[in-house]
């Protein structure tokens, strides 16, 4: 345990430190079948960062579900995503990929003493786990205090509860001043301004880096492979007080 880190690190997952492919597809494929009797036609827009409860909510609106069932099949459908997820472990290994440079960027932010790791992702919380799991990733985030979809659809709203997490198991605040978020999404930069966080923007996604940089982002990286360059951003994004 990290004695009063200074400052809380907040990793996006998707796209940023890994890739799934086609599964989460699939599984939002099988989820609607099984719920709606029929095949979707229409799946949730890639790469977007929203949390599983709006996309789920946008499935099912897309699809011709009428309004008035949507807030009963969306509960259905966010229950049966993790267990179709847990069928295509094999599958996340196989079609799935880690982003360049994310092993390093995860063991240099977690080997810090005065760094807090976890994450705040549109997944809903098992989903986000069975990612990390796949590809090994979750030795190197503390899960426990981050924030998911399963806490709140409101995806800035994931930033305060991954603070009071994090200053619950160490005894530290961390504020604005003392939390970052890395991500590769336009809803990426809006947790970070909207919830409480300097914004370190990782152009790995479907978003150039131009629109990050416009989006608010407070720096703007085209990777992590460069792990000097990471721990400068990570820097210079905390207050002076708080830099590394």
């Amino acid at each position: 345990m990290i004695e009063n880190p200074p400052a809380l690190v907040l990793w996006d997952i998707d796209r940023t430190l890994l890739y799934v492919g086609n599964v989460d597809r699939q599984v939002y494929r099988e989820a609607f079948f099984e719920v709606v009797g029929r095949p979707a036609e229409r799946l949730p827009a890639r790469g977007t960062g929203v949390t599983m409860p709006l996309a789920i909510g946008s499935l099912l609106r897309e699809n011709g579900v009428a309004a008035s069932e949507v807030p009963k099949l969306l509960p259905r459908i966010a229950e049966l995503l993790p267990k179709r997820l847990a069928d295509h472990m094999a599958d996340l290994r196989s079609e799935g990929a880690l982003m360049p440079g994310a092993v390093a960027a995860l063991r240099a932010v977690h080997a810090h003493p005065g760094l807090a790791s976890t994450v705040v992702t549109g997944n809903l919380k098992p989903n986000a786990i069975l990612k990390l799991e796949a590809f090994e990733l979750d030795q190197f985030v503390d899960v426990e205090i981050g924030g998911y979809a399963s806490d709140d659809d409101n995806r800035p709203a994931l930033v305060a509860i991954a603070q009071k997490r994090a200053q619950a198991k160490h005894g530290s605040t961390f504020g604005p001043s003392k939390t970052v978020i890395i991500g590769d999404s336009l809803e990426d930069v809006r947790t970070g301004l909207e919830g409480g966080a300097a914004v370190i923007a990782v152009a790995s996604g479907t978003t150039p880096a131009t629109a990050l940089q416009q989006a608010g982002a407070d720096v703007v990286l085209d990777g992590l492979t460069d792990i000097q360059q990471l721990m400068g951003a990570l820097s210079e994004a905390l207050s002076p007080s708080e830099r590394l």
